[in-house]
């Protein structure tokens, strides 16, 4: 396995570190307990639990060649009694003795070997003659071998008489301790990336034209400032936008009062040559002064409501085949989204009227994304657009005369208020080449 080079570690570490405010926050108060947790107990462990299980089975040792070496100076039966009585009755020890045995060659070894290894130890600096130890094969007991005259001496001892058996209460405490003091820092943590949360979710309504009426600044300080000029900031917007719609009112009011005039006068004149070519100015006129009006009002506070997919595309086919295109709908009949109804209608209309302007055949499609969203397409068998002019497409007021017909009807605004609609409302449309060799508009709503 190769290591990688040591100026790609700080770009290795950063992706794997935690995007979220919430992740980056635990993990702050997360790693300097975890390293203080394995720090305490290696400190515990090395400084405190070795040192007692060295000492415990040094001791262990010196009676274990007490008991040896005084069999050795008198190896009979009635010593070997004596001394394994009076180990039974004051060192816990069970003393045998195995006539004509052998060590076993087999060695048995612990997973860690600490036990081991302090065992062993203590046993060579306190027994002349050979030995063999297990302390594997009893859970709480140690089997210890020493050679002995007539055979072998088979020593069971307790196991809390070599080893510190009791160290993992401090450990186990120590973890009780640092689980609760993180879980109160994760409740504390939680609490103020909660207040973060609910401002960042208020912007991202408010951008989407929906209000949270029962929002409040929560948290700490510096978040109920920044929770505070959402507010202000808010309200302005919205002031802003009530001043805009009103005048918007008044100027259509104003604007249409003197076309309503007009094309009453031109409606009682008597006929004459530029007649029609005069009403055709006045429709346009009309439909221009619409748009506009359209593309300043935006969706002017309109409600989200469930609406039917496959109903709302049939309406917008209508006024596709009255523009004499023909018009194909694909979409399941449940197909239900939140949507604002005339905003997401308005949208639809400009992206099909579009189609069915400079195509013979239009497609309108919808499909739910894998991820939980909505996806719309519109497509055409027009000329379509070049990929580099997409961008341009959506300006206010672009006119492509080069890429597409020439746009007898309209200032430009169509794909700018729909995409004005789509980003209302959490999404965006992009463009793109359609199989049927035209234009392919898809409108992408999150779930």
């Amino acid at each position: 396995m190769r290591l990688l080079p040591a100026y790609l570690w700080p770009r290795f570490l950063k992706r794997r570190l935690p995007t979220s405010l919430w992740g980056r926050s635990l993990l702050i108060i997360v790693l300097p307990v975890a390293v203080m947790q394995v720090a305490v107990t290696w400190a515990f462990f090395d400084a405190h639990w070795q040192t007692v299980t060295a000492r415990l089975s040094d001791g262990l040792a010196g009676d274990i060649a007490w008991a040896v070496e005084t069999y050795g100076d008198d190896p009979t039966p009635e010593n070997l009694s004596l001394i394994a009585g009076r180990a039974e009755r004051t060192l816990s020890l069970s003393i045998a003795l195995q006539p004509g045995a052998a060590l076993p060659e087999e060695q048995r070894r612990g997973a860690l070997g600490v036990v081991d290894r302090a065992v062993e130890r203590a046993l060579q600096s306190r027994l002349d003659q050979p030995f063999w130890f297990d302390t594997t094969r009893y859970p709480a007991y140690i089997d210890i071998r020493v050679e002995a005259p007539g055979g072998v001496l088979r020593i069971i001892a307790p196991r809390e008489r070599a080893v510190a058996t009791q160290a993992h209460i401090f450990v186990l405490w120590l973890l009780i301790a640092t689980l609760l003091l993180m879980g109160i820092a994760v409740l504390f943590i939680r609490n103020q990336v909660r207040a973060i949360e609910r401002l960042a979710d208020a912007a991202e309504a408010f951008g989407r034209g929906e209000t949270v009426p029962r929002f409040k600044p929560h948290g700490a300080r510096e978040v109920r400032a920044a929770a505070t000029a959402f507010l202000a900031m808010r309200d302005r917007i919205q002031r802003h936008i009530d001043q805009r719609t009103a005048l918007l009112a008044s100027v259509s009011h104003d604007l249409r009062t003197p076309l309503t005039r007009l094309r009453l006068e031109l409606a009682l004149a008597p006929h004459f040559k530029r007649q029609d070519a005069m009403r055709a100015d006045m429709d346009e006129m009309e439909h221009m002064i619409d748009e506009y009006l359209a593309f300043a009002r935006g969706e002017a506070g309109e409600a989200l409501q469930p609406v039917e997919i496959a109903a709302l595309l049939g309406a917008v086919a209508e006024d596709a085949r009255r523009a004499g295109a023909e018009v194909e709908i694909r979409a399941a009949d449940e197909l239900i989204a939140q949507v604002r109804p005339l905003a997401m209608k308005r949208a639809l209309t400009n992206l099909a009227g579009n189609a069915a302007s400079h195509g013979e055949q239009v497609r309108l499609s919808a499909r739910i994304l894998t991820s939980g969203g909505l996806e719309i397409a519109i497509e055409d068998d027009g000329p379509g657009i070049p990929d580099d002019m997409h961008e341009e497409a959506f300006r206010p007021f672009s006119r492509l005369d080069a890429a597409r017909n020439q746009n007898r009807k309209g200032v430009g605004l169509g794909l700018a208020i729909a995409r004005d609609v789509a980003r209302g409302h959490g999404g965006d449309i992009s463009l793109g080449r359609s199989d049927l060799g035209g234009l392919k508009a898809v409108m992408r709503l999150p779930g």
